[in-house]
C-alpha cells in the first residue's frame, strides 16, 4: 500500500470514519439513556425521602444538583452518539468527567446514612420511627448509592472511549504530517537514448 492508500488527517472539527467506528462501539446513544433513566429514578427516591422524617434532608436536596447533571451528560452523550463530533467528543468527555466527581461525592455523602441509625443524630426531641420504616429508609439509600456506582462506571467508561477517539485524532495528525514533510525517494534518472559501446576488432 502506497501513500495515496493512507487516510487522510480529519479537518478542524470533524471525525475521521475511524474515530467515529471507535467512538460508536461505546454505544453512546444507549449509555446517555441509561444515565437519564437513573437520573430519573434518583430524583423519584430522593423525593420519597424528602417524605420521611429523616435527619440528612440536606444531603438529600444535594442529590437535585447531582440528577440535573446525570441529565446534562446523558442528553450530551445522547446526541454525540447521534451527530458525532470532534466537539461534541470533548463536550461529553468534560461533562462525563464533571459527572463523575459529583457522584463520588454525593457517595460520600449517602454513605455515612447507611445503615440509618436514629440514636446517633442526638435528637431527643425527634419521633422515633418504626422498624419498618427505618428498613425502608436503609432500602431507599442502598438503591440511590447502587444507582450512583452504576452512574460512576458509566461515567469513567464514556471518558475513556472519549480518550481513545482523541488520542486516535491526535496519532493519525501526527502521521499526515510526518508523511508530507518526508519527501518520495526518486530513482536515478536512466539515459534510453545511450549507444551501445563499439567494440573495434583489429585484424592480424
Amino acid at each position: 500500500m502506497g501513500i495515496d492508500s493512507e487516510e487522510p488527517a480529519p479537518p478542524d472539527g470533524g471525525l475521521t470514519v475511524k474515530q467515529v467506528d471507535a467512538f460508536q462501539k461505546g454505544e453512546p446513544k444507549t449509555l446517555g439513556g441509561i444515565q437519564i433513566i437513573i437520573a430519573a429514578l434518583t430524583l423519584c427516591l430522593s423525593v420519597t425521602l424528602l417524605h420521611q422524617e429523616i435527619h440528612f434532608t440536606g444531603d438529600i436536596k444535594t442529590l437535585f444538583v447531582v440528577v440535573v447533571q446525570f441529565i446534562l451528560s446523558g442528553a450530551a452523550f445522547v446526541h454525540a452518539g447521534r451527530k458525532p463530533s470532534l466537539f461534541w467528543v470533548k463536550a461529553t468527555l468534560v461533562l462525563n468527567l464533571v459527572s463523575a466527581a459529583f457522584a463520588t461525592a454525593a457517595l460520600g455523602l449517602l454513605s455515612k446514612h447507611l445503615p440509618y441509625r436514629q440514636d446517633s443524630y442526638h435528637c431527643e426531641l425527634c419521633r422515633r420511627l418504626e422498624y419498618a420504616t427505618v428498613l425502608l429508609i436503609d432500602g431507599i439509600v442502598g438503591t440511590l448509592i447502587l444507582f450512583l456506582v452504576l452512574e460512576l462506571l458509566i461515567c469513567i467508561t464514556a471518558m475513556l472511549f472519549g480518550l481513545n477517539v482523541l488520542a486516535n485524532g491526535a496519532l493519525q495528525v501526527a502521521t499526515g504530517t510526518q508523511i508530507r514533510s518526508s519527501p518520495p525517494a526518486q530513482a536515478p534518472p536512466t539515459n534510453a537514448a545511450t549507444p551501445p559501446p563499439v567494440i573495434e576488432v583489429t585484424q592480424p
